[in-house]
């Protein structure tokens, strides 16, 4: 019967090395992608963030005295006396793309909006006049900004720059105005409480330089990214709203952040979730943009659990690095 020879000792010696060299190329890959791991995980978790300390940001009329049904105003209030206006008078509208400005609803909409505010500067943004402003007051961000991957990128981002620059109301194309937006220029910031978390960006309302508003521009870079290589987790994660809300969730002090809600018994009074009449629009709905990926994404933040989150950050991250790699595979030509 032979006798099995014992191990070298070289062996036993070159385990450790590969384990050694393994776990710092880990660390090495961890450290210098800990900025995306970091931008993922805020993103995925905002279900879980976002209504931390609600009852200081949501408008009501315990915190705020204020009526959200608006019942209690007049439909032609342009002011929010006797408070001070904080929102300058001016109304924005982003006709970006060929057609955008000459859509009929759309005019008729927009000029609902007008006829509801007499005495308000209301700008109407095009293609050539959003261009030379970014050009001119945001140059840092005007090479990122033109050549975004979808146009509806290109208009998100254009709320923030303006809304900061500017303050005052955007307003999307689609939104028909009830009443006058005056009672609610009080605030520093308003935006309306989206579904099933966050705040939409279709209206916003701010003072002009607003410091929240200047952090939706200024992280509009950090979170460039083709999200998962899909267009809709690409626009909602990079410009659109759940970009926005996930800034608002990790702000030390929202309590000047104010989000519209409606009452308890009736949470959704100002979604503008589709085709929809609220206390003071009636949206026509015209989420177009919307791909076949939306789904997954909104079933997502359905989830009160923290494993979606916590696989979302795995798969972005397994996608991230696949993705890399292959682009320097193809840019050495393997």
């Amino acid at each position: 019967m032979g006798v099995l020879p014992l191990p070298s000792a070289r062996v036993h010696r070159t385990r450790p090395i590969f384990f050694t060299c393994g776990l710092v190329i880990g660390l090495l890959v961890l450290w210098c992608s800990r900025a995306v791991l970091h931008d993922t995980w805020a993103l995925a978790a905002l279900p879980l963030v976002w209504s931390h300390h609600s009852e200081q940001f949501l408008i009501s009329a315990k915190a705020d005295g204020f009526d959200v049904t608006f019942a209690n105003y007049s439909r032609q209030q342009i002011s929010a006396a006797p408070h001070e206006d904080k929102v300058p008078p001016i109304l924005h509208h982003l006709a970006l793309g060929s057609g955008a400005s000459g859509h009929s609803r759309w005019k008729d909409a927009r000029q609902s909006c007008i006829d509801m505010h007499p005495g308000w500067d209301a700008y109407l943004w095009t293609d050539e006049t959003a261009n030379a402003f970014v050009a001119e007051h945001f140059p840092e961000l005007h090479h990122m900004w033109k050549t975004y991957r979808y146009p509806i990128q290109r208009i998100d981002a254009l709320r923030y720059m303006v809304l900061y620059h500017y303050g005052g109301v955007i307003l999307d194309m689609d939104l028909q105005c009830k009443r006058a937006l005056g009672p609610l220029r009080r605030f520093d910031f308003v935006a309306p409480a989206a579904h099933p978390q966050g705040f939409s960006i279709g209206f916003m309302m701010a003072s002009r330089q607003n410091e929240f508003v200047g952090k939706l521009v200024s992280n509009l870079k950090r979170y460039n990214r083709h999200w998962l290589g899909l267009p809709y987790p690409t626009v909602m994660f990079s410009t659109g709203c759940h970009y926005a809300s996930t800034i608002h969730a990790f702000q030390r002090n929202r309590a000047e952040l104010k989000i519209l809600s409606g009452p308890k018994d009736d949470i959704k009074m100002h979604r503008l979730n589709g085709p929809v009449s609220t206390p003071i629009f009636n949206h026509l709905g015209s989420s177009s943009w919307h791909s076949y990926d939306a789904a997954m994404i909104v079933s997502l933040g359905k989830s009160k659990s923290w494993r979606a989150p916590l696989l979302f950050v795995g798969a972005v991250s397994v996608a991230f690095f696949v993705i890399r790699r292959t682009r320097r595979r193809r840019s050495l030509g393997v």
